[in-house]
C-alpha cells in the first residue's frame, strides 16, 4: 500500500521559511514524477514543484521560482519542499503526490496526472 505522509507545516511571518517533508512508503522503485501541490480555500489545487526521480530534474511554477526548492533524500525515502521568502499568497494546504507511471514533463504540475496523494499539511503566512 502506497502511503505519503506530509509534515512540517505551520505558521510563519512574511519573509520566513519552512521545510515540508513527505515520507514515502510502499512505492516501488521506479522513475516517476513526484510533486508538491497546494490548495487555498475556494481555489483549485495547483502544482508548485515537481521532481523526476530518474534524473533529478526539477520543475517549478512561476510563482515560486527562486524561492522554493524541491529535492529528495533517497536514503530516507523522503521528498522535501524548502520554502523561503514566503508571502501570504503562499498560504494553503500543501500536498505531496506521486505519479503511478511515466508522465510528460509538461504535465508534471497537473493534479490529474498523479495517483497517490498525502493528507496534506497546512501552511499559513501572516503579514
Amino acid at each position: 500500500q502506497v502511503q505519503l505522509q506530509e509534515s512540517g507545516g505551520g505558521s510563519v511571518q512574511t519573509g520566513g521559511s519552512l521545510r515540508l517533508s513527505c515520507a514515502v512508503s510502499g512505492l516501488k522503485p521506479s522513475r516517476r514524477f513526484m510533486a508538491w501541490f497546494r490548495q487555498a480555500p475556494g481555489k483549485e489545487r495547483d502544482g508548485v514543484a515537481a521532481f523526476y526521480t530518474g534524473s533529478g530534474f526539477t520543475f517549478y511554477d512561476d510563482s515560486v521560482k527562486g524561492r522554493f526548492t524541491i529535492y529528495r533524500d533517497y536514503d530516507k525515502n523522503t521528498l522535501y519542499l524548502e520554502m523561503t521568502s514566503m508571502s501570504p499568497e503562499d498560504t494553503a494546504m500543501y500536498y505531496c503526490a506521486a505519479a503511478a507511471g511515466e508522465i510528460p514533463p509538461s504535465g508534471a504540475l497537473s493534479p490529474r496526472n498523479f495517483e497517490y496523494w498525502g493528507q496534506g499539511t497546512q501552511v499559513t503566512v501572516s503579514s
